[in-house]
């Protein structure tokens, strides 16, 4: 079944119209953005996440858009949340990575930086944990069931913005087990349409939503070894130059992005790249994984601390769990009678003291144990935990705070000067930078 929805401006005759909206104004006097709209059944209820403890992906509200301003340093954005509503009217809308929350791209780990401003990006968010500290502004609770006025609808700005995982179109199929299967094409001067189908991987199962994307000349195409484009596709025959052809039910996996259209298709989206089979993906996927790993050998593997015993002479013993979404070999640097350091960092994970490297204030010692933890860990959690022992124990490492990690044998640089605080005391605002950046709509 295909359902393809079209939002069109209406006219209203100009005096009944004065009339409608003068009673409105008798009846109801506030904002129409403050009436709520009811909620759906299935949607989950508010949750906030506590420190020490990883939130249960299923309790987080989910929804999508473009990507379209990051703060890197700051592990924070804006997203155009999409609606039912006119998409290009949509406001940006604040999110905050948690300091365990987990991006991928390209199905690997990847950090904000990695990912392209104009990315749709599937997100998965709960409350502010501690709204006295967000990086990002305090919303209503009830936000996501208010209507935004002006045909945007419901929905866009939910105050589920702090992230535990965000994921673009081809990370959130592969994790679900889904592909785009491609039924149909037309195409003029490199540029044209697709009707697809986001369905499992293996059967079928539920409804059918085909949906119509465009592409055009800039739009990537990827097979196994080789970067194609859609002028290639047309001259080796397996696209025509004009006109349509039936794709069959092609499975692939699609890049997603957003481009104002001319017909008065309002949420229509756009293909960036399609991979037509695994291998494209996997080696998009080694690509993006190998800069993850280089990103984090110099920046520290994140975790928390879980217990600290404390002796004498400021020894201390310390538990702490590794934070998760990460390439293993990470992970296997980690080992047993290994030297390491240790870091307090803020919970946007910038290092404290930083002027002189990590390294100057960080509490040296050595790695006593490396535990897995039984079951699957949560999403946000590695499910390993390491002991670590050390002479010098710093205020900033206790439960529930954030901490970095740096095996022995991890390169040792510095970071630039927006990744890190300032020596001596650290002013409230640099520690936990103010959500006045983003703009009031």
């Amino acid at each position: 079944m295909r359902r393809l929805h079209r939002v069109f401006d209406i006219s209203f005759d100009y005096p009944c119209w004065t009339l409608v909206l003068a009673g409105l104004l008798v009846v109801y006097s506030g904002s129409f953005a403050d009436e709520p709209a009811k909620p759906e059944e299935s949607e989950p209820e508010a949750f906030r996440p506590i420190g020490g403890e990883f939130p249960p992906l299923e309790k987080a509200h989910s929804y999508r858009g473009e990507l379209i301003f990051v703060d890197h340093a700051n592990r924070r954005g804006s997203i155009r949340v999409e609606g039912n509503g006119k998409f290009f009217r949509n406001d940006p809308h604040p999110f905050a990575i948690l300091p365990y929350g987990i991006v991928n791209y390209h199905g690997a780990p990847a950090d904000l930086r990695d990912v392209p401003l104009g990315t749709v990006m599937h997100v998965h968010a709960f409350l502010p944990p501690d709204p006295e500290i967000s990086a990002v502004p305090v919303l209503p609770v009830d936000n996501k069931s208010k209507d935004a006025n002006h045909n945007r609808g419901a929905g866009i700005f939910p105050a589920e913005n702090h992230v535990l995982l965000l994921e673009d179109e081809p990370s959130h199929c592969r994790r679900k087990g889904l592909v785009w299967r491609l039924q149909e094409m037309e195409i003029k001067n490199n540029e044209g349409m697709i009707i697809a189908a986001r369905l499992p991987k293996q059967g079928e199962g539920g409804e059918v939503e085909e949906q119509e994307l465009t592409f055009d000349a800039a739009t990537r195409i990827w097979r196994g070894r080789e970067f194609l484009s859609i002028e290639d596709l047309v001259t080796e025959g397996t696209w025509p130059a004009e006109g349509k052809k039936s794709l069959e039910g092609q499975p692939v996996l699609l890049g997603i992005t957003w481009k104002p259209t001319e017909d008065g298709i309002f949420t229509r989206f756009h293909i960036s790249d399609i991979w037509l089979d695994e291998e494209s993906l996997d080696r998009a996927a080694h690509n993006q994984t190998e800069t993850h790993k280089a990103f984090i050998r110099s920046r520290w593997m994140a975790a928390w601390i879980d217990d600290v015993e404390y002796g004498k002479f400021g020894r201390a013993t310390v538990t702490a769990t590794l934070f998760g979404g990460m390439d293993p070999s990470l992970y296997a640097d980690f080992k047993k009678d290994s030297s390491a350091l240790m870091n307090a960092v803020e919970n946007n994970l910038k290092h404290t003291h930083g002027a002189y490297g990590p390294a100057h204030m960080a509490s040296k010692g050595k790695i006593l144990e490396v535990i897995q933890t039984p079951g699957e860990p949560p999403l946000g959690s590695s499910g390993i935990q390491i002991r670590f022992d050390t002479d010098l124990i710093i205020e900033g490492i206790r439960p529930p705070r954030v901490v970095r990690v740096r095996p022995s044998d991890w390169p040792k640089v510095q970071v630039p000067r927006e990744e890190y605080l300032r020596n001596g005391g650290p002013s409230v605002e640099e520690r936990f930078p103010s959500p006045d950046i983003f703009p009031k709509y």
